[in-house]
């Protein structure tokens, strides 16, 4: 995918705000051109919830998803899908297939605790 020699610095880094959250809701989102659902996640009292839009239908149904933890970038701009507004990046990586299998966090951290 990425060209392994398109070097980034520290700073660049430090620029992408990486957030824990709890998913306390999630719903099918009908309107998506490609199968995706509709969360709302919790990231703590100093960023609180936020919506997102996450194509990750092959391995999750929405009820497994409430109280599940997450990663998050939260510091991207709003974007538009469809008749929704999505807030926030919520983070997984590609299985074998190319289906999206959520990034998470061990118990410990606080919800909003941002990455390093």
């Amino acid at each position: 995918m990425n060209d392994p020699a398109a070097e980034i610095t520290f700073d660049d880094f430090l620029k992408v705000d990486i957030r824990l959250g709890e998913i306390v809701s999630a719903e099918v989102f009908p309107e998506a051109r490609k199968p995706a659902y509709k969360l709302v996640i919790d990231f703590g009292p100093t960023i609180g919830r936020k919506k997102s839009s996450a194509q990750i239908t092959v391995h999750y149904l929405p009820e497994q998803l409430v109280s599940r933890k997450v990663l998050a970038v939260v510091n991207f701009p709003p974007r538009q899908i469809g008749p929704f507004m999505s807030e926030v990046l919520t983070l997984g990586f590609a299985d074998a297939n190319g289906d999206i299998v959520l990034a998470s966090a061990d118990d410990g951290a606080p919800l909003g605790a941002r990455m390093w």
